[in-house]
């Protein structure tokens, strides 16, 4: 699914006044399939037959991952960053909200969050200790006492949370976890793709005093950081497959590409959701070919 225009998707959900139009685009809708994508990815490779890609199990995750857990990983952000973000630039083009921060809508955050709880009776312990990792590390990355988004490299690091839902999804079905290269190979990738988003935030971060890899590196810097991270996931990932690490080489190359023609960043980074739901649409067609012709 491409990113829709601010427009569009003001089209399409109540509007921001509203409680529920505001904790949607609170939830960011461009980047709802960055948690709810690895689920679909680790089901499809985890399933041995048709009938265990709409598991019960395997639905209740990904329909979590995909709002309920965006509110509640971007409301913590935004309750703890109410006030850098006056120096946000996408809070003022409209790409994303302002927070608008009360009881109701910290409860509704902190509700979204435990509503994760229940999956704990159906896990076995490996999607257990993956879901509370996930859990820690989505507040900590913004909340004392750790805020790992204002240390750099702990921020890009610890921004393997958004493939703990495919770990997760992976141990449901099969039981144990995903191949080792392949979490790790997806890590390195989220790691390259958080400080990428970055760039874009370099100025309006050191103006609010945040120091982000990004802002450590320089701009020129982080773009070698985020090839290298995703240079590195390709070659992890051919561990698992060299297609697959031949398919990561798409967003060292798309580095280059954005350098090599004078994209703006700024611009670019809105392509991503995009790019990166075709790339893991492909790792889907991949799994499903797999099982069904083997």
């Amino acid at each position: 699914m491409p990113e829709l225009p601010t427009d569009r998707i003001d089209a399409v959900i109540p509007p921001e006044e509203t409680l529920v139009g505001y904790l949607l685009r609170l939830s960011r809708p461009r980047f709802w399939l960055y948690l709810g994508g690895p689920v679909i990815v680790g089901v499809s490779y985890a399933a041995d037959g048709p009938g265990e890609l709409f598991a019960p199990l395997a639905i209740a995750l990904f329909l979590y991952f995909t709002i309920p857990a965006n509110v509640f990983l971007y409301g913590v952000n935004d309750i703890f960053d109410a006030d850098i973000d006056e120096h946000n630039p996408k809070k003022d083009e409209g790409r994303e909200v302002s927070y608008r921060g009360n009881s109701v809508v910290t409860a509704i955050v902190v509700a979204s969050g435990a509503l994760a709880l229940p999956f704990v009776l159906g896990l076995p312990m490996l999607g257990v200790v993956a879901l509370l990792a996930w859990l820690v590390l989505s507040v900590e990355y913004s909340a004392p006492p750790l805020r790992f988004k204002t240390t750099p490299f702990l921020d890009s690091i610890s921004n393997g949370l958004y493939i703990l839902p495919g770990v997760i999804a992976y141990a449901a079905i099969e039981g144990v976890a995903p191949p080792a290269p392949a979490v790790a190979g997806a890590w390195l990738w989220a790691m390259g793709m958080h400080t990428f988003s970055a760039i874009p935030d370099i100025e309006p971060d050191r103006e609010a005093g945040i120091q982000t890899t990004a802002t450590f590196l320089g701009e020129s810097n982080t773009y070698y950081y985020c090839v290298m991270c995703w240079l590195t996931a390709a070659f992890v990932f051919t561990y698992t497959h060299w297609v697959f690490g031949l398919l990561l080489l798409v967003y060292p190359g798309l580095v280059f590409g954005i350098l090599g023609i004078g994209v703006d960043i700024e611009e670019a980074y809105w392509w991503y959701p995009a790019i990166n739901t075709v790339v893991g649409t492909v790792f889907t067609l991949i799994a499903l070919w797999v099982m069904l012709y083997g």
